[in-house]
């Protein structure tokens, strides 16, 4: 499950992965009217993303981390709704990994400064999606969750297991030690 957080319009992208090969299972997003209170905000994001984990009982959790702007009030509240999300994967003891936009960028197209359009693109040539997109937040989300699964599988760690430094990782990945 990868998510693109944000205060006024969160996505959220769902993928599935069989012998190797990786689909879409859901994209959407969540959006907040800005009439709203921050906190009842907050409460939303924390509602619908207990709602996707519930239905989609995801393995592994992948958030896009802000990016530093400046703007620190926009920061804050940001970071605010990251905290709620991350928070609510936790309470799900589902395992928590967070992204740069570069590295999100990168792991998908190849180029950490390809812009939302280039990442959607390749995200429909990954995922053999025609559908066209109406909020590039949801593709981020999708490409927080495709980002995820490649880092993983970059190690040999298969989705869903998390290794706990170095030792446990020459335990799973005997093969990769060289004297």
């Amino acid at each position: 499950m990868g998510i693109d957080p944000g205060t006024l319009l969160m996505g959220y992208g769902l993928i599935a992965i069989h012998e190797k090969k990786i689909s879409m299972v859901a994209m959407g997003t969540l959006r907040l009217s800005s009439k709203k209170d921050a906190y009842e905000r907050l409460r939303l994001i924390h509602k619908k993303v207990e709602e996707l984990i519930i239905e989609y009982k995801p393995h592994d959790f992948a958030i896009e981390a802000p990016f530093f702007g400046k703007n620190v009030q926009s920061m804050l509240k940001l970071g605010r709704a990251q905290g709620v999300a991350i928070a609510t994967a936790m309470h799900a003891s589902i395992p928590v990994t967070e992204y740069s936009p570069k590295k999100i960028k990168q792991s998908i197209t190849g180029n950490g400064n390809a812009d939302k359009d280039q990442v959607w693109k390749m995200l429909q040539q990954l995922l053999h999606v025609k559908d066209e997109i109406t909020h590039y937040d949801a593709s981020d989300a999708l490409a927080v969750a495709v980002c995820h699964h490649f880092q993983s599988n970059a190690l040999g760690v298969s989705s869903g297991k998390k290794l706990n430094g170095w030792e446990a990782f020459i335990n799973k990945n005997p093969g990769r030690l060289r004297k």
